[in-house]
């Protein structure tokens, strides 16, 4: 029984540390940090592949903690075996005790939550908004299997946690792409936050779902050595067989396991203090005997083989007219009308063959948004993965991906993008890589109306292009393409970019507006026509539509500015340089609610100080569907006739008949 007792022994001792780091904290869980004292004192001291100075190695296997909250227990395996930290990966450092009691401390590298941007590289992803880690160990295993690295991906899952719904979305993803690496352990302590957890995620009931799911269950006793180490073997043992059902493990925990005094209802979240502290580690040292904890036996971590992934192969990209011409598009190119999303399909082909970090991602609409022609490419369709009607999945399972080196891109309707904005914040937060594409945009849908319309999106990415990131840069570029040239190019550039971005894209075809030696940067945005009387701003389809009542103005003899402002953020003092030349008049022009570019050139105007007049023109009312696009503007108030009308009035001159 040596393991046992020697296994006991560590789990005593990590879960006192547990209860005293939260207790310097002042908050913290350490009655769930016990409950999975053994899992992960088996996990990591006995089982796992990894090195403790190489946290990030490319091949190591990987510990996902869903439920971040219990990170305690993690915090303090890593400050007893040393595992580096650091937020400079050259020179890193072991953790220690005293590093464990900084947690939560605003200098601290020890967050309250996982945190790999914060100095903590054992992680892959932030967790702790619940429900994600199985998908980002999802996504962690599909990069592994590309790049044919024999690694496993543990992902503890709480079972309060277990009811949210991407639990299940992840687990239909592991089953669809046969990710059989990635071992889903089931933390099984019967209580939530508030209260119990209902009968339907109970052990039982757990256990029969991913039956059902088509996975092998080993429900085990989480604080028994010998039963956690039997059934990580058993996963070891089966993973590699392609006749072999997938592991799950359901492990029957106690939270506040060791202390009698912390279990029970009402220790959520509250760390023990002065006498309660004591007691409470009074009762860990007798719980300790009783289970006859004795370090008796040396515990080996199996290092892994230093296989790496090769080195990945990066090209530069062909040219949009050349890509349109490999892949079948010269009669686009002959007539000079794109559709934005369908220039996103070639660029994303373009972009796979030239870059082998390059995976696609899509949530079943890969025909309509053409990650398609991605796909349907025979050297590219094994980094593709389709993810079905599940955008909360996709978005972690992407942000797994680039944990393990990829650069994702993820496409869906821009209306069902906004379904995954916790879990793209979640991925931001991580320092992911992510690339998502919205495709049919904005009202410009015309007849599938208001419920396929994305029109808060651009006010909520917004947000985060105004806010930098760990490496001093916007936490998204937001991208909105008016021609195919633009769109390619674009796609290309959130490629070359190592950050989040976020590009909206049309389902009609448009006009070219531009050519081959065009260049778009992110940041960037492009003057149309130079004028002195109005400055137009406007983005994506909404530039035609700005073009259109350009001609009407100038037959009225008014000299406009058109600016095509295809990047959030932009570079203000350009804009604003525009405005000055235009008597400080600024009309914007976009196809979604407010909150859009026209608050970020208003903002700018409002911080310069100078004397503008910003006049925005956005949806100000719930649409509705309209048979032709030109229906829907009309209805709204954005065409160029009311483009036309508002630019007279902020002019005060006289509204032309036609317009009229």
């Amino acid at each position: 029984m040596s393991f046992d007792s020697t296994i006991h022994a560590k789990a005593i001792e990590l879960t006192k540390l547990s209860y005293e780091m939260t207790a310097a904290s002042g908050s913290g869980h350490p009655t769930t940090a016990a409950s999975l004292s053994h899992l992960v004192s088996v996990l990591m001291y006995s089982h796992m592949r990894y090195e403790p100075s190489n946290p990030a190695h490319p091949s190591s296997d990987r510990l996902v903690l869903s439920e971040g909250h219990a990170v305690p227990i993690v915090y303090a395996a890593c400050a007893d075996l040393g595992v580096m930290i650091g937020k400079d990966p050259q020179n890193l450092r072991p953790m220690t005790r005293d590093d464990a009691m900084t947690l939560r401390a605003i200098d601290s590298m020890i967050d309250g939550h996982p945190n790999p941007i914060e100095g903590f590289p054992f992680f892959d992803a932030a967790t702790g908004s619940l429900g994600q880690g199985l998908s980002v160990a999802a996504g962690i295993a599909a990069g592994a299997k590309v790049d044919q690295i024999d690694r496993r991906i543990f992902c503890i899952i709480g079972d309060g946690e277990s009811r949210e719904g991407q639990i299940w979305e992840a687990i239909d993803f592991l089953r669809d792409h046969g990710l059989s690496a990635v071992c889903p352990i089931f933390n099984c302590n019967e209580y939530a936050q508030s209260d119990k957890v209902s009968p339907q995620q109970t052990a039982q009931t757990t256990t029969k779902k991913l039956e059902a799911a088509g996975y092998k269950v080993l429900v085990i006793d989480g604080h028994n050595p010998t039963e956690i180490q039997e059934a990580f073997r058993t996963h070891a043992q089966t993973m590699h067989d392609p006749d072999a059902a997938p592991v799950a493990i359901v492990a029957n925990t106690v939270k506040g396991w060791g202390s009698a005094s912390s279990q029970g209802h009402g220790h959520h979240g509250k760390p023990a203090t002065g006498d309660d502290l004591a007691k409470a580690l009074e009762e860990l040292d007798q719980t300790g005997r009783q289970v006859g904890a004795a370090a008796d036996e040396q515990l080996k971590i199996d290092l892994m083989s230093p296989k790496k992934p090769d080195a990945p192969k990066i090209e530069a990209a062909m040219s949009f007219p050349e890509a349109a011409k490999k892949y079948g598009f010269d009669s686009a190119l002959e007539k000079g009308k794109m559709a934005t999303r369908r220039a996103y399909g070639v660029a994303l082909q373009a972009l796979g063959h030239a870059d082998s970090r390059v995976v696609a991602l899509d949530a079943d609409v890969k025909n309509s948004s053409f990650a398609i022609d991605f796909y349907n490419d025979k050297e590219l369709n094994p980094r593709f993965f389709e993810c079905r009607i599940a955008e909360q999945n996709m978005y972690s399972v992407a942000a797994g991906l680039s944990a393990a080196g990829k650069v994702p891109f993820a496409s869906t309707f821009a209306k069902f993008v906004t379904r995954g904005y916790d879990q793209i914040e979640m991925a931001v937060n991580s320092g992911a890589n992510l690339k998502i594409v919205g495709s049919h945009a904005g009202i410009t849908l015309a007849a599938d109306g208001p419920s396929q319309m994305s029109l808060p999106d651009i006010a909520w990415f917004r947000s985060f292009a105004n806010t930098t990131n760990h490496k001093g840069v916007p936490c998204f570029y937001l991208l909105q393409p008016s021609d195919a040239y633009q769109a390619y190019a674009l796609t290309l550039a959130m490629a070359g970019h190592d950050g989040p971005c976020y590009m909206r894209t049309v389902r009609g075809d448009v006009e070219f507006l531009y050519g081959e030696n065009d260049t778009f940067n992110l940041g960037g945005h492009e003057v149309l026509s130079q004028g002195r009387d109005l400055l137009i701003v406007a983005s994506g389809y909404m530039v035609h539509e700005a073009n259109r009542a350009l001609e009407q103005l100038d037959a009225q003899g008014v000299d406009a500015t058109l600016v095509d402002l295809y990047s959030i953020p932009f570079d203000t003092d350009a804009i604003l340089d525009l405005a000055n030349k235009n008597n400080g008049m600024i009309l914007t022009l976009e196809d979604n609610y407010s909150g859009g570019i026209g608050s970020a050139v208003a903002d700018a105007a409002s911080l310069d100080g100078g004397g503008f007049t910003v006049n925005q023109m956005y949806v100000r009312k719930i649409p509705k569907s309209g048979r032709t696009t030109d229906d829907v503007l009309n209805y709204t108030g954005l065409s160029a006739k009311h483009v036309v009308l508002r630019a007279m009035q902020m002019l005060q001159l006289s509204a032309p008949d036609a317009a009229a």
